[in-house]
């Protein structure tokens, strides 16, 4: 089970990755949706860490 959410720990850094890349390739276009995709790139690496201390959490509490 602990596989399945380190999985997508790292899923969250791919997202914030992509959406990165997306604002500055439309940074130039449409200023306003770069700032969206700015503020979801910001908020999957606060996932990424959230999930991860959430993880670590669970496998302490198993052992």
């Amino acid at each position: 089970m602990v596989k399945y959410y380190k999985f997508f720990e790292y899923a969250y850094l791919v997202i914030a990755f992509v959406l990165i890349i997306e604002t500055f390739l439309n940074w130039k276009t449409n200023p306003q949706k770069s700032y969206i995709f700015l503020a979801f790139a910001a908020l999957a690496i606060f996932m990424y860490f959230f999930r991860k201390k959430f993880r670590k959490k669970i496998e302490n509490s198993e052992k």
